[in-house]
């Protein structure tokens, strides 16, 4: 039978707080649609941003107060309960949507404190790890790092497919401490690249005994990540980017995902009714992290390129739903959301490509995007290149 702690009510108040949200959201939506269907002659794309008067307005006013003080009673309510509760360990269940959640919302979560918000961290089976201390929980550390970086809604545990750890292994048939990266994917990727630079300076150097080298590995959304703390830890100085050796990107898209540029265009063909234009903000709800995906941003300005880092070997390792390589394959079905050439790096416009060397490009064939985290064979080469 489970028992209430304070991971149950600082659930119950995110949770809370995200409905209160969505209610006032959905309030002005109607809203907005109620004034346009007041207009006798609505202009193409007309401005949403009008309120309704009189008695209506008045009404609209009212459901938005009485729910902001149904929200506040809640989490005033449910506040001083968690300080007499025990606290609670995380359950896979509860991870997994807590990710998914911070993916989609991640940055409106952290801009509005809601206790859902996924703090950065770092850790090592399972076990969060103090970057001051790292020692506590990772007593037997070898001189050689290796941390995996997961991707969009996606949190350490993902690594684990169909019950094998097998990056876990890779880090123990090469020596390497395993050490793995949870964050919050709905913030945008430089913002989580600065702080991954940041932590991975004080982590290192606390680290048990001196570290001689740190390889990472990033899926998806998890290898930019890697590169924007890349950019601003040589941006900034640190020592740890001495020590990075090598960088290897599974699934990422490097130049963008198509998803999310197709998303992009739907809204702003969306904006042109002005009577279907006020549900682009259902749209753009999605989370800074999400709309980074549309070119592979990791400095916070769209579409600028930064190249690898030349005193780190990088390697690619892609996937595409096809038995063999074809035009179909590789640049409109890829891996299921990223296409071939955009996981490899590659692109038209060469002074944008990536360049990474044949031998350290990979292909997996008839594999989707979230095999490349647990197929044996994606293992067997990143064990090779570790080595």
């Amino acid at each position: 039978m489970s028992t209430i702690n304070r991971t149950t009510v600082s659930d119950l108040r995110g949770a809370a707080r995200l409905a209160v949200d969505a209610t006032l959201g959905i309030t002005t939506l109607v809203e907005r649609m109620h004034h346009t269907i007041q207009l006798v002659h609505p202009p193409l794309g007309a401005s949403r941003a009008e309120s309704t008067r009189g008695l209506t307005g008045l009404i609209y006013k009212t459901i938005r107060g009485t729910t902001r003080v149904i929200g506040k009673g809640l989490d005033a309510g449910l506040a001083p309960v968690a300080a007499f509760l025990p606290e609670g360990e995380s359950a896979a269940g509860r991870n997994a949507w807590v990710s998914a959640i911070n993916g989609v919302y991640g940055d409106h979560l952290e801009r509005t404190a809601n206790p859902l918000a996924i703090e950065m961290g770092f850790l090592h089976a399972g076990e969060l790890v103090d970057p001051e201390r790292p020692g506590d929980v990772v007593p037997h550390a070898s001189g050689k790092v290796l941390l995996a970086i997961h991707g969009l809604c996606l949190n350490d545990q993902h690594w684990i497919r169909d019950g094998h750890h097998r990056i876990a292994g890779t880090a123990e048939a090469t020596g390497h401490t395993m050490v793995h990266l949870r964050y919050n994917s709905g913030r945008s990727i430089s913002a989580n690249g600065v702080s991954l630079a940041e932590s991975l300076e004080t982590l290192l150097a606390h680290w048990p005994v001196p570290v001689a080298q740190l390889a990472i590995v990033g899926h998806s959304m998890g290898g930019l990540v890697a590169r924007s703390a890349i950019h601003h830890g040589t941006a900034a100085g640190h020592a740890w980017r001495g020590l990075l050796g090598k960088l290897f990107s599974l699934g990422t898209p490097h130049h963008g995902a198509p998803l999310e540029r197709g998303g992009n265009s739907l809204d702003y063909v969306m904006e042109l009714s002005p009577y279907v234009a006020p549900f682009t903000s259902l749209g753009r709800a999605r989370s800074a992290g999400i709309t980074d995906l549309r070119y592979g941003s990791i400095t916070g300005v769209e579409q600028e390129f930064v190249p690898l880092p030349d005193d780190v070997k990088c390697y690619a390792m892609a996937a595409t739903l096809g038995q063999r390589r074809s035009l179909l394959a590789e640049r409109l079905v890829g891996d299921g959301l990223v296409p071939l050439d955009s996981a490899l790096g590659k692109h038209t416009d060469r002074s944008r490509s990536l360049a990474l060397p044949k031998e350290r490009q990979w292909i997996g064939y008839e594999m989707g995007h979230l095999d490349l985290l647990g197929r044996p064979e994606v293992y067997s080469q990143l064990e090779k290149w570790l080595r």
